[in-house]
């Protein structure tokens, strides 16, 4: 269970720029991609979002910056209602939110309303011979219309629950900021296979 039942709650109780800080790019017009559980809290989904993002897409990452005890910086997501994220998304056609889930095997699960990007998403992490599944426990499927990936104009979205299997094969270490730099190929064929679904999708709701 979260110790805070939203921003309001966490914010009395914490101080912005010592227990976390949040990190903001608004590229109007774009998809954006959230962490809401960045830094120590859902480690190495800061560094996934930013990297996704790069110079084209919208980013929002609320990072946990205790050298311990960040898991009481968690916000469910159907609550979180931190208000820079709030603004962010709701001016954004779509979202798309990067978690971290605990089970060893490398596995990418998918949720959130969106069907068609869901679809690409999976088509093109396969290609790259990702392990791609539905989560078993619905509170993870990301399909409550409150949840921040679900709040963009559109009114759906994406939710990418990464294990922590597949996010240690990512880093040279995951547990320290440092080891988070040192990024191997998979993360970066990780990275390269959402983007290539973004935007294909962007080109098709052109179209």
């Amino acid at each position: 269970m979260d110790t805070y039942i939203n921003f309001a709650d966490l914010a009395t109780n914490t101080v912005e720029g010592q227990d976390f800080c949040v990190q903001v790019q608004n590229r109007p017009g774009k998809t954006v991609v959230i962490a809401p559980h960045g830094g120590g809290i859902e480690p190495g989904t800061s560094e996934i979002v930013k990297a996704i993002a790069r110079d084209e897409l919208s980013f929002y990452v609320f990072v946990g910056n205790r050298k311990s005890g960040n898991q009481e910086l968690h916000i469910t997501s159907t609550l979180f209602d931190e208000p820079r994220c709030i603004d962010l998304v709701t001016a954004s056609p779509f979202a798309i939110t990067v978690h971290g889930e605990d089970s060893g095997k490398e596995t990418v699960f998918l949720g959130g309303l969106d069907k068609a990007l869901r679809n690409r998403l999976r088509d093109s992490l396969e290609s790259e011979r990702f392990n791609v599944r539905t989560h078993e426990n619905s509170s993870l499927q990301g399909c409550a219309k409150e949840n921040i990936c679900n709040r963009a104009k559109s009114k759906r979205g994406v939710q990418m629950e990464l294990s922590i299997g597949l996010r240690l094969s990512f880093f040279k270490s995951i547990k320290t900021r440092r080891g988070r730099r040192s990024r191997t190929e998979r993360f970066e064929q990780f990275v390269v296979a959402v983007r290539r679904a973004i935007f294909d999708q962007q080109r098709s709701n052109t179209d």
